[in-house]
């Protein structure tokens, strides 16, 4: 039974995966990004091969202490930094974190929120989560091993001689998130786990009517409606495939707009492919009546109570940030 697009949109927001029936499915197929017909078809994502998949943890505690590991690696030996690595093939990324929390620091932790996702070219995606630590031991260099020499509270980072300073903004999303009671935050947000075999962009764009002030979004112009989707470029950077969707719903003069950040994360672990589908959330400032869609989609007008509960996620951190890596 096709689900109608207010519950779709229900659902999303409350980071639920959607079905992608076969008019999806055969639409991102068709959206081969500008320029390299052919490319995206013919990519198929596998774990640590075609795609790579990094886990990391910042978690703080009640001190504003920072959970990180000492290096084992020969590369950066004796260096320090956030417990991180590679999601292994069928894999789950909650599963994943968990366990290279473990190994690097002997620690038990459950994951509670994605809070930053990252992106280098179409083929790269770190999922920095949040949690609590229920239980374990933390490793001494007297357990030093291959995953690393020994884990450690840190209060200042900068009194250690890191890996790499690209987990100082990490830190800093974290502590602004379980620290700083007067922001609003977005809602916990844990992947799901859903068989997929390609790397899918869902879009949920918004606008006001002019008319009625009446917030809509972008559906299919085909019933059941679906929000659109397309298949991310493994070569490109990720705001260059948004770019060319965007460009491919609305014209090549498509208007200004805001991508505000993730809402759900599907990833497949192994069942049935090494896939993923990041939901975004996008907003026009522009009314409705000046950005037609020029694709197979049309402007859809939200009941109030839905569109209450949109127009609550769009300000600052109230999605999972998206940083694509230049």
């Amino acid at each position: 039974m096709s689900l109608t697009i207010e519950k779709q949109i229900e659902l999303l927001l409350a980071g639920h995966p959607l079905e992608i029936d076969t008019q999806e499915t055969n639409h991102a197929v068709q959206n081969e990004i500008i320029g390299i017909k052919g490319t995206v078809n013919n990519y198929v994502p596998i774990c640590q091969k075609t795609v790579t998949y990094i886990v990391a943890a910042v978690i703080v505690n009640n001190q504003g202490e920072v959970l990180m590991i000492q290096e084992a690696k020969a590369s950066c030996n004796g260096k320090w930094y956030l417990p991180a690595g590679r999601v292994e093939p069928n894999e789950t990324l909650s599963d994943a974190i968990k366990r290279e929390v473990l190994e690097e620091t002997g620690l038990i932790l459950q994951p509670e929120t994605l809070i930053l996702i990252e992106c280098a070219s179409g083929s790269w995606f770190r999922f920095v989560f949040n949690g609590k630590i229920t239980g374990g031991k933390l490793k001494t260099l007297d357990e030093a091993n291959e995953e690393s020499l020994q884990a450690s509270w840190v209060y200042n980072i900068n009194d250690l001689p890191l890996r790499s300073h690209d987990i100082v903004s990490l830190i800093e999303r974290a502590k602004t998130y379980t620290m700083n009671k007067d922001i609003s935050q977005h809602p916990y947000l844990m992947p799901v786990n859903k068989s997929l075999n390609k790397l899918l962009l869902r879009l949920t764009i918004t606008s006001k009517k002019r008319a009625t002030n009446k917030l809509h979004v972008l559906v299919s112009d085909t019933t059941p409606f679906y929000l659109p989707v397309c298949e991310i470029n493994p070569n490109r950077s990720l705001l260059s495939t948004l770019h060319s969707f965007m460009e491919e719903l609305f014209g090549s003069e498509v208007a200004p707009h805001k991508p505000h950040g993730i809402i759900t994360v599907d990833f497949s672990g192994g069942q049935g492919g090494d896939g993923l589908c990041l939901t975004l959330l996008v907003s026009f400032k522009l009314p409705v009546e000046d950005v037609a869609a020029v694709g197979k989609f049309v402007w859809y007008e939200l009941p109030e109570n839905l569109a209450a509960s949109i127009t609550y996620r769009l300000p600052r951190n109230m999605t999972v940030p998206l940083h694509v890596i230049r």
